[in-house]
């Protein structure tokens, strides 16, 4: 047995990394993020996608509590059933030794709980090739985003919560002696001990495109506080917090500790069990990634828990002007195809003048750029084998439809098409669409249409722009915004609006860094600060408030 101390000076090294680039915000990261045989050795990939293999068509085993009969019905988007199935939950028993594994759990303090935590995450990463074909193979995701995000990126973002966890359940220290001057008597003399207390059993629940990436910022948030956590993903995507469970519970085991600290509860569509969970006394925190008609419910409904979420929004691009139209129209291209547009921080509207835009010194037409746009995505999505790698599968049947749909909201300047998968012949990809719309068609762009799907607005100029893009942000919620512009006045009072709407802008964007990827350690996911979420992956308001400083004092005599 390797006891939770021990684990802590095993990684302690990497926590005091963690804190430095937290503190510093530069690029950091003990992941590597390529799937490269010098990093996880030349049979990882192999061993990866046999083991992945080895799980379809059978049995999950979790020794935990459980229920009668079994829950399972994924299915790839790449066009075939995984046949795995999941113990079903009892949920009483589940919540019972969820509580019962508390008080060992609290008692391992904040530096054997974040050691516990670390030693998690490093065996996670070394299984990164298994988890990468369970994420590729439940979220409709290409293998190597599928590797990178499910893989080392979202181990990232729960080291992340880790350190400012760890932080802020050491930012006081664990015992002091208190002393106070009396003149001539004796002075009052007092020892005080500060111990850091759980709030209760915490939720994680799961999201069908980003079972791991969404995922581990609050279960580790919750976990590294010292709260049990019960993973109830989403009924398409289970396998990879499957996977991440048995992790959990195989450290929390071999470290002296109740298993039962994290456990899995896996659902079917037909019969959910979210809100019986989420609502039941135990349940003290919640962290929820989706929709922001369930977001909204749970904050309503589950009233005795602290409840984290991300929910939909708009996100916007206003374009001024450029120097490089080629390496806009190129960044925006990648941006709007990446993942089929299936990610949070997707743009959706953008906004662009009805007379134009400066550009690399010529005067571009409003109808230019919409062409510049849909000619740079539909040439770099016109190789078959390149597309396929970045639009990934369509992860539902709902997003499907909603591609469809969206065909007759306006203008069409690209036409979504079906592209042919070089080794998954019933895969479901399709590039985007891109439509053109009038400012006056808010009712069109002004909420979230989540999939490949953007719209051009046009607006009367910049400063209308930035008034209807910010609007959105604090009406509707968006977790990015962008601008181009070669007016550093513009810059400035976009800078100003995006900020006071409570949202991340990204200005200028024509190289290798995208407006829909977040850096761990750098980039803070979502502000809080507007609807679509209440709270950023990862700030110490993120994790403060799953625990409590309880002091004990005694007089010291004479």
């Amino acid at each position: 047995m390797t006891t939770p101390q021990e684990l802590f000076e095993r990684h302690r090294a990497t926590l005091d990394q963690a804190v430095a680039a937290s503190r510093q915000r530069g690029y950091w990261s003990p992941f590597a993020e390529m799937p490269s045989p010098r990093a996880y050795g030349e049979t990882a990939a192999a061993d990866g996608e046999t083991a992945f293999k080895a799980r379809l068509n059978k049995l999950f085993p979790l020794d935990q509590p459980a229920g009668s009969g079994f829950v399972g019905a994924e299915r790839s988007p790449f066009g075939f059933d995984l046949g795995v199935t999941y113990p079903k939950p009892d949920l009483d028993a589940l919540l019972s030794a969820a509580k019962a594994a508390m008080p060992g759990w609290r008692k391992a303090g904040p530096d054997g709980r974040a050691g516990v935590c670390v030693e998690i995450l490093t065996r996670l990463n070394k299984r990164s090739f298994e988890i990468a074909n369970a994420v590729q193979h439940t979220t409709g995701q290409a293998f190597m985003m599928a590797f990178q995000a499910g893989g080392p990126h979202a181990q990232d973002r729960g080291l992340e919560a880790v350190t400012y966890g760890w932080k802020a359940m050491t930012d006081q220290v664990p015992s002091a002696r208190w002393e106070k001057p009396q003149g001539k008597n004796p002075p009052l003399v007092m020892d005080k001990v500060f111990e850091v207390v759980p709030r209760g059993v915490a939720v994680m629940i799961g999201c069908a495109t980003f079972p791991t990436w969404n995922g581990y910022p609050g279960l580790f948030a919750s976990l590294v506080t010292g709260n049990p956590v019960i993973v109830k993903p989403h009924p398409a995507g289970i396998l990879p917090l499957a996977i991440t469970v048995e992790v959990c519970r195989e450290v929390l085991k071999e470290a002296g500790l109740d298993p039962n600290l994290v456990t899995l509860a896996a659902d079917s569509a037909d019969a959910p069990i979210t809100k019986e969970l989420a609502t039941r006394p135990e349940v003290a925190l919640i962290d929820f990634t989706g929709s922001s008609e369930f977001g909204n419910w749970l904050e309503q409904n589950a009233r005795q828990a602290q409840v984290f979420t991300e929910k939909a929004g708009v996100n916007t691009v206003v374009i001024d002007s450029t120097d490089d139209p080629k390496g806009m129209a190129r960044n925006l291209a990648f941006s709007l195809s990446l993942y089929s547009g299936q990610m949070c921080t997707t743009p959706q509207a953008i906004f662009v003048p009805k007379d134009g835009i400066k550009a690399g010194g010529e005067q571009l037409s409003f109808d230019q750029v919409v062409q510049a746009i849909a000619g740079a995505t539909d040439k770099f999505l016109s190789d078959a084998e390149r597309a396929v790698e970045v639009l990934g599968a369509i992860q539902s049947d709902a997003t499907l439809k909603r591609l469809e749909d969206a065909h007759s909201l306006g203008t069409v300047a690209l036409a979504s098409r079906k592209v042919d998968h070089p080794k998954f012949a019933d895969a479901r990809v399709h590039t985007p669409v891109i439509l053109v719309l009038d400012a006056q068609d808010e009712a069109k762009y002004g909420h979230e249409w989540f999939g490949p799907i953007s719209m051009i607005v046009k607006v009367d100029n910049t400063e209308d722009a930035l008034t209807r893009a910010t609007a959105l942000a604090r009406g509707k919620g968006a977790l990015t915004a962008a601008l181009y512009s070669t007016d550093q006045t513009t810059i400035a009072k976009a800078q100003d609006a995006f900020t006071e709407a409570g949202v991340a802008l990204s200005v200028n964007l024509t190289g290798g860094v995208f407006v829909n990827q977040s850096a761990a350690f750098s980039d803070f996911h979502g502000t809080g600060a507007n609807p679509a979420c209440n709270a950023a992956l990862c700030d110490l308001a993120f994790v403060a408030s799953r625990f409590r400083v309880v002091q004990t004092r005694v007089p010291v005599a004479a």
